[in-house]
């Protein structure tokens, strides 16, 4: 398999059709899952569980109950479908976060761009551990770098389908070797490909914070780091501005989730979309413009709007006209959707 150089993938970015002109990419969500398996392993090959719907919808949206059903999305039609939705509402670039240990598909991906004309940019590296395969004990950061080099360069997942970003690379509290080493080799392979790198944190107000001092003791680019689920994780305003600083790009990627309830942390009160705008709101009237990007992080069928959710066209239908009546303005907007997604997803 040929595999593109770094010369010619410089000042493009990578679709999961093709390297584009980065000017093409429009209106981007930062973090999603189309296809997608996040049931535990342990979990996986026994009964499915209830399917969502009307009855169980509150416990499956906010995952206060759930089943393997709702966690898993293996449908390439019901994926078409949505992504038109989105579409429809103004979105252009969808990147898709499904990596090792959540079941990716990436000839399911081209079907879906493809059939909607959404560009989708797909992601590659390793879930936390607990999805991982074991064999990856046994592995080393180097074995780690070159399998995600290739997979931007290359084909990913056993297709000749190329990666246009890395990550969510999967950490935890605590933190594992195995996810330490992983992450590792994807700040190697950020260096040798150019590409942007997502990182999942632990549920802990100062993982985040852990993360990125380990990424700058390891030559990482905290200008193209991108610290995923912020809106669960970083509360307190000294600690979100520490994090600012390092000049790493923070991703409120939760928006359509407006219950307070979070089972996988339960000290936390989730914000809703209002809470999350303040949020970015004081990150950006401090001064880091170019550090925001948004998205939904739809990972439950019960999150889509065909099972009753609100789907992948939200933040386009609501939440930017709700962004206005706060007043960001209209160039603040398109910072957050469309320059800073453009210059992340831009090989360096």
């Amino acid at each position: 398999m040929g595999g593109l150089t770094r010369a010619e993938m410089r000042g493009r970015a990578q679709t999961v059709r093709g390297l584009v002109d980065p000017a093409a990419l429009g209106s981007t969500l930062m973090h999603e899952h189309l296809i997608w398996n996040l049931t535990p392993p342990s979990q996986r090959g026994g009964d499915p569980g209830p399917e969502p719907g009307l009855e169980n919808h509150w416990g499956m949206m906010t995952s206060t109950a759930g089943s393997p059903a709702n966690l898993t999305q293996r449908s390439v039609d019901v994926a078409i479908e949505a992504v038109r939705e989105a579409v429809e509402a103004g979105c252009s670039t969808i990147v898709e976060l499904t990596i090792g240990g959540i079941d990716p598909d990436p000839e399911g991906l081209v079907r879906v761009s493809e059939a909607t004309g959404c560009h989708i940019v797909m992601g590659c590296g390793h879930y936390v551990e607990e999805y991982q395969d074991p064999r990856n004990h046994e592995r080393s950061v180097d074995s780690f770098a070159a399998e995600m080099v290739a997979q931007v360069r290359e084909g990913a997942w056993g297709t000749s389908v190329r990666a246009g970003i890395i990550g969510e690379i999967g950490c935890q509290n605590p933190w594992t070797p195995l996810e330490r080493r992983v992450l590792q080799g994807a700040l190697i392979a950020q260096q040798e490909t150019g590409a942007a790198l997502t990182i999942h944190p632990g549920r802990r107000q100062d993982q985040p914070q852990e993360v990125m001092d380990f990424v700058r003791a390891r030559g990482g680019d905290p200008s193209r780091t991108i610290m995923c689920h912020i809106d669960r994780t970083v509360f307190d305003d000294d600690a979100l501005f520490r994090l600012a600083d390092t000049g790493v790009v923070l991703e409120w990627d939760l928006f359509g989730q407006e219950s307070c309830l979070y089972p996988l942390n339960p000290d936390v009160d989730m914000p809703n979309d209002a809470g999350r705008l303040r949020a970015i709101r004081k990150v950006l009237d401090r001064g880091h413009r170019g550090q925001v990007v948004i998205a939904h992080d739809i990972c439950h069928r019960a999150h889509m709007t065909r099972w009753g959710g609100w789907g992948y066209g939200h933040i386009h239908k609501r939440v930017l006209p709700l962004m206005r009546r706060r007043g960001f303005s209209e160039d603040e907007i398109e910072e957050i959707l469309v320059r800073t997604p453009r210059r992340l997803l831009t090989f360096a």
